[in-house]
């Protein structure tokens, strides 16, 4: 069972009567089809076996429910919580103060990597979880009940199945390794900033001159910010395709802007009109000051990347957890290129990849 919760009085009474500290096992259903920002729909709560679904479009803040989640003494039980994090990012800014994914629980005690929750409830505790609401919409009132039960399902497994990954996690002492990725989850969705070097991420243009590669640096930076200011999806203002053809190509004029950009949703006349100024506005010299976009690897790093994959491989065999999760192939790229360990490889990782990558690394010099 579960309680509908649509007023703020009746949420403050609802944690009222949960004391704290506690368990607080959380899911969210948003929508986010035609807009940049998540528009956060419900929010389902488990806490000491009691359920709410809360209407957060109806309420003008959830201060109660955030003083209580951003609490470090309450965990708080997400499962795959990165989009979830977004989408509580208004009533929530910095993350739970403690937070427990069950997803890299799962990956960190030999489940699996990417496991989706109702995987995982199914492998755990043999419950198969309906996936029909999956695409539903959220923001439409009233919900079904088939909806309501389906949202309160995200919730309900959730404690048993923290109860036995925290049982897993223990006997393999693992804890801490669940704590720091936890921690890194919280601070890269929460703490983050737009990226200020987004051209790295198109490694087709690696091989452009500088200038080039400054006017996309450029148009980047202003679709970034276009997008969050007129919350619309990147897509929608500038894709990524067209966005290299006016780097490389720019308009000669607004004319022929409007006929290579038609059918963008978001890019009207006034939107235009800025675009073809960033697009002819002079090359000052600190834009060309930037991070160039990596080439790609040549024969010989490839066989090195190769070399450091085989290495992980066989520590993740020992550890019984998927290479990915112990090292991802883009942070032995990052090691290769650069030469100097990634920053992501600290903390529990360090210790268990250093000396093997650092060696695989030397002999391919």
């Amino acid at each position: 069972m579960y309680e509908w919760i649509a007023k703020e009085t009746a949420l403050t009474q609802w944690l009222r009567d949960r004391p704290a500290p506690s368990l607080a096992c959380l899911d969210t259903e948003f929508m986010r089809t035609d807009t940049f920002y998540a528009r956060l729909a419900l929010v389902q709560a488990e806490i000491d076996g009691h359920i709410a679904i809360i209407d957060a479009p109806a309420m003008s803040g959830q201060e109660a429910l955030a003083a209580r989640l951003a609490d470090p003494n309450n965990v708080c039980v997400m499962h795959s919580a990165s989009e979830d994090l977004e989408a509580l990012s208004a009533i929530l800014p910095s993350g739970p103060g403690t937070l427990f994914d069950t997803q890299i629980a799962a990956a960190l005690t030999g489940l699996g990597a990417g496991l989706s929750y109702q995987k995982l409830v199914a492998a755990l505790l043999g419950i198969d979880l309906p996936k029909g609401e999956t695409r539903s919409d959220w923001l439409r009132r009233p919900l079904s009940s088939t909806q309501l039960d389906y949202a309160a399902q995200d919730v309900e497994h959730l404690p048993r199945i923290h109860e036995m990954l925290v049982s897993k996690l223990a006997e393999l002492g693992r804890e801490q390794w669940l704590a720091e990725d936890c921690r890194r989850l919280v601070d890269k969705v929460c703490r983050s900033v737009p990226d200020t070097q987004p051209q790295r991420a198109f490694p087709r243009a690696a091989d452009w001159p500088r200038e080039a590669q400054a006017m996309l640096r450029r148009i980047l930076l202003w679709r970034e910010a276009k997008a969050r200011a007129l919350d619309k999806p990147r897509s929608w203002i500038l894709d990524d395709a067209r966005m290299l053809d006016l780097a490389g190509h720019p308009p000669r004029d607004g004319a022929d802007l409007f006929e290579r950009c038609r059918g963008l949703r978001a890019l009207r006349s006034e939107q235009r009109a800025e675009l073809l100024e960033v697009l002819h506005a002079p090359l000052a010299a600190d834009a060309l000051d930037f991070a160039p976009i990596p080439p790609p690897l040549d024969n010989a790093q490839r066989r090195t990347v190769a070399r450091l994959r085989e290495a992980v491989a066989a520590i993740a065999k020992s550890l019984n957890v998927p290479d990915g999760v112990l090292c991802p192939r883009r942070h032995l790229e990052v090691l290769v290129l650069e030469r100097t360990w990634p920053t992501a490889l600290e903390g529990w990782r360090k210790p268990l990849l250093h000396d093997a990558l650092m060696q695989g690394l030397e002999s391919g010099a």
